[in-house]
């Protein structure tokens, strides 16, 4: 089965058996869309599995309507509803998706195994353009002309690292996005990050069980003191995905979504 469909602020797609016992969120990264988890839905380890894949692009990004409030603690309860309300018990999530996946365990709005794909766990560790683009983001006068180019030009940048069979389809969702949603976005995300200094003892304290999946030449960044203290955490593991980087759903689907299967069945 497959559909795809709204869900009040969501844009969804979803596929495998209506009745599978096991359902997976899957949550893309910033300006992304669902669109960006179709090579990795249909690899055979999770195409061929009984288990349903809810792909949801995150409001506000991709040209979908944001919510009001585009906090990460707002974007992590609504994320925790929609996994309860489409009945997933694994959440997975990329870049910006997998941070809300990390606050909606943290945040006690969802009790299943999280796989969060390049997240970012402090300030330091962000793409360098991305918290440029933010501060001079919040200069008036300047600061919305700022993101107009930012997204306009994003989609370039990001081509590259795209697999060129899938290239001119996931540029054109990216094409999509809004600057003035994605300014305010990226604004919260910050304050989020600030906040808390570091994510890596709000995972650890969470409880959940979390596997850190992570290109071998990933351009997020992970500290020395982020890695010893995150393979310290009982319940976290950490994955190192051979020739990939921050895009690794797309760079390497096929291992990521064996990952994701060995999750789910494990």
């Amino acid at each position: 089965m497959s559909s795809t469909e709204g869900f009040q602020a969501w844009d969804i797609h979803v596929s495998g058996p209506a009745d599978a016992a096991h359902g997976v969120l899957l949550l893309p990264g910033g300006l992304c869309s669902f669109a960006f988890y179709d090579d990795l839905v249909a690899e055979p380890a999770l195409a061929d599995a009984p288990v349903r894949l809810v792909a949801a692009t995150v409001p506000g990004y991709a040209g979908t309507p944001a919510p009001k409030d585009l906090s990460m603690e707002n974007y992590a309860a609504l994320a925790g509803g929609l996994a309860a309300e489409r009945g997933c018990d694994v959440v997975v999530g990329h870049s910006h998706g997998a941070n809300i996946a990390l606050e909606m365990a943290a945040g006690g709005h969802f009790a299943g195994r999280v796989v969060l794909l390049s997240p970012t766990f402090s300030r330091p560790d962000e793409f360098k353009e991305l918290a440029v683009a933010d501060r001079l983001g919040r200069l008036p006068g300047i600061g919305a002309m700022i993101w107009a180019a930012m997204v306009r030009l994003s989609p370039r940048g990001i081509a590259d690292s795209l697999p060129p069979s899938r290239r001119e389809a996931l540029v054109a969702e990216l094409k999509k996005n809004d600057a003035a949603v994605c300014r305010r976005m990226v604004r919260h995300y910050f304050d989020y990050l600030d906040h808390h200094g570091s994510l890596v003892p709000r995972l650890r304290d969470s409880g959940a069980q979390a596997w850190v999946v992570r290109g071998d030449r990933d351009e997020v960044g992970l500290t020395d003191e982020e890695r010893a203290a995150l393979e310290a955490s009982p319940g976290v593991t950490m994955v190192t995905v051979p020739d990939a980087g921050h895009m690794v759903l797309t760079d390497q689907p096929a291992r990521v979504a064996e990952l994701v299967a060995q999750v789910v069945f494990g």
